[in-house]
C-alpha cells in the first residue's frame, strides 16, 4: 500500500511570533487633538498671577486741532481711564500622577513607564486648558462677547453673508475663526452651493479653509449641541489690542510656559507621586476684538442634479 501523502505546511505566523521581537509604539490616545488655538494665541507671561486690563474711560473726547498757518489757541485736553480696570487672574489645571516604583523600575523599557504616564497627563491636562480657553465661565471666549458683538446666522446654515457680517464686526486685523469641525463642513457646503469655493492656506503643516483671506480652525471644544454650533472670529496680541492668552513664567519643574511638573516624593507604600499644573487664562484687551456668530446649523445639505 502506497505511503499516505502528508501535506507539507509553512511556519504560521502564531507560532513565528514566540521567537521574534515586536516593534512597540508609545501609548496611543485618540482624544489628543491639534490644539492649534494655544499656538495661535499669543502668550503674556504673568510675574504675580495677576493680569490688569487698563482701558480709557467709555465716551472719551480727545480735542486736536489742525490749524492753518495762523497762531491760534490749542485745544487743551487729557486721557481719562476707568477707574475699577479688570483684572484677570490665572487659573490652575491640576492632577497628581502615582506610579509604583515597582512597576517603572521593572517594565521601562523600551519606554519609561513613569516618562509615558506623564506625557498621556500632560496631553490631558493641556486639552483642558484648550477646552478652559474656549468655554471658561469666568474668561472662556464664549463668555467674553458683549452683546453687540454677537449675531445670528441669516437662514440657520452659516453662509458666506454671515461671514461677511461676523467679519465686520472685527474687522480691524481679524485673525482666524474658531469653530467645531461640523461648522467648517457647514460652511463648506454652502460656499460650494452658491458657486464659490473657499481658498485654502497651510497653517503647522495642515491644510484650512478661509474666507477673505481669515482661516477657520476647527476645535472640538467648541460647542455642538442640537445640531447647531458657533463661529467666533478672533483678533490676538497686545500690539493689535486683542486677546492674549496669559501663564505663570519660571514655574518649579517648569516644562513649557505655565507648565510644570514636580516630584512629590515616595510613600512608605514605595508609590512615587508627581504633581503636574498648568497656570493659564486669557484676556481680552477691547471688545471689538472678539464676535460670535450663534445658531449655525450644521445638518443641512444640498440635492444637485
Amino acid at each position: 500500500m502506497a505511503d499516505e501523502l502528508v501535506p507539507h505546511t509553512a511556519l504560521g505566523d502564531v507560532a513565528a511570533r514566540q521567537l521574534a521581537n515586536a516593534t512597540k509604539t508609545v501609548p496611543q490616545m485618540g482624544s489628543i487633538s491639534p490644539r492649534w488655538l494655544t499656538k495661535l494665541l499669543h502668550w503674556v507671561p504673568v510675574e504675580a498671577g495677576i493680569y490688569r486690563v487698563n482701558r480709557v474711560k467709555e465716551g472719551t473726547s480727545i480735542d486736536v486741532d489742525c490749524s492753518d498757518r495762523d497762531e491760534r489757541v490749542l485745544p487743551q485736553t487729557f486721557v481719562d481711564y476707568e477707574a475699577n480696570p479688570r483684572e484677570y487672574m490665572l487659573s490652575a489645571v491640576n492632577t497628581v500622577l502615582d506610579v509604583h516604583t515597582r512597576v517603572s523600575d521593572l517594565y521601562s523599557s523600551p519606554y519609561s513607564q513613569t516618562g509615558e504616564q506623564l506625557r498621556l497627563i500632560i496631553e490631558s491636562i493641556k486639552e483642558r486648558q484648550e477646552s478652559e480657553l474656549i468655554n471658561n465661565k469666568e474668561y472662556g471666549l464664549l463668555n467674553s462677547v458683549t452683546p453687540e458683538q454677537r449675531i445670528s446666522t441669516r437662514t440657520g446654515a452659516p453662509t458666506p453673508d454671515d461671514f461677511d457680517a461676523l467679519i465686520s464686526k472685527v474687522w480691524k486685523e481679524p485673525g482666524f475663526i474658531l469653530t467645531h469641525p461640523a461648522g467648517i463642513a457647514a460652511f463648506g457646503r454652502e460656499c460650494t452651493r452658491r458657486g464659490v469655493p473657499p481658498p485654502t492656506v497651510s497653517l503647522f503643516g495642515s491644510q484650512f479653509i478661509t474666507w477673505r483671506g481669515v482661516p477657520l480652525i476647527p476645535s472640538n471644544k467648541v460647542p455642538h449641541e442640537n445640531g447647531k454650533t458657533k463661529f467666533i472670529l478672533l483678533r490676538t496680541g497686545e500690539s493689535r489690542q486683542g486677546i492674549v492668552g496669559l501663564y505663570q513664567p519660571n514655574l518649579p519643574g517648569e516644562q513649557s510656559p505655565g507648565l510644570s511638573v514636580r516630584f512629590m516624593g515616595i510613600n512608605h507604600k514605595a508609590i512615587a507621586s508627581y504633581l503636574v499644573s498648568l497656570y493659564c487664562s486669557l484676556a481680552v484687551l477691547t471688545d471689538d476684538a472678539i464676535a460670535v456668530l450663534d445658531n449655525a446649523e450644521t445638518g443641512k445639505f444640498h440635492e444637485y442634479k
